[in-house]
């Protein structure tokens, strides 16, 4: 079966599952995590290179500082527990967003997550803290725009290559899948640039009830079908212009 190089996962829909169960919203992000724990082991046994997953917004900073406590706190607590495991399943751990917003203390913790796994080469486990595409792209075109202020950089040298370059995710690959679960149908502001071409696929399952036997459904429908990236598909690669 055709896999994913780079899966990548909007969890959706912690808050309404716990809702559902007359529960705490900090109960289903709770849950949630262990759901992501389960998903990430599962895609490191199936060899999956990359998996990102969106873990905060940039738009999540608008809710209630109660619950941003709680989803720190639960951050806190992961990489604390989890970091060890990561490094025994040859994982690697990287962040992208803006890490400038998240406390001195999530700051220290991520940055000891990738060090202690920076020699795994296993597959790379990428969360996306305090991330939003838009806010990527504007930190991409500030830069560049400073590029041609000092004269470093001609306004006719801009390609896709080089806004790729000035991406602070520009270590990781595209999207080959992009994941949602909870039955919402959007990108919620992920991987906005890189997601292009990228193949779709939303579960209706909430993410607390999403399981392994779900992510292998959504593996299955990837693998059939075709990824053309806007050519004929009757046509050998050669004639293709």
């Amino acid at each position: 079966m055709k896999r994913p190089s780079h899966l990548a996962i909007i969890m959706d829909g912690n808050g309404r599952w716990a809702k559902r169960k007359n529960k705490s919203r900090h109960f289903g992000h709770i849950r949630g995590t262990q759901v992501a724990k389960s998903i990430i082991q599962e895609c490191a046994k199936l060899k999956i290179p990359y998996l990102t997953l969106y873990a905060f917004s940039s738009e999540n900073w608008l809710r209630p500082a109660a619950e941003v406590s709680i989803l720190m706190k639960i951050l806190n607590k992961y990489l604390k527990k989890e970091t060890t495991n990561l490094v025994k399943e040859n994982i690697r751990f990287n962040t992208i967003g803006d890490s400038s917003q998240l406390s001195e203390e999530i700051r220290s913790i991520v940055n000891d997550a990738k060090n202690r796994t920076a020699h795994c080469t296993g597959m790379t486990l990428t969360f996306a803290l305090s991330y939003g595409g838009r806010q990527e792209l504007t930190h991409a075109i500030q830069a560049i725009a400073e590029k041609i202020k000092s004269g470093d950089l001609k306004s006719d040298m801009i390609n896709e290559d080089l806004v790729r370059g000035y991406l602070p995710s520009n270590h990781l690959p595209d999207p080959d899948l992009i994941l949602r679960t909870s039955g919402e149908k959007r990108l919620s502001n992920f991987l906005l640039w890189q997601s292009a071409y990228s193949e779709l696929y939303f579960s209706e399952k909430l993410w607390p009830d999403f399981t392994e036997a779900d992510l292998q459904e959504a593996l299955i429908h990837y693998s059939s079908r075709e990824r053309r990236y806007g050519r004929i598909s009757d046509l050998p690669s050669t004639q293709l212009t």
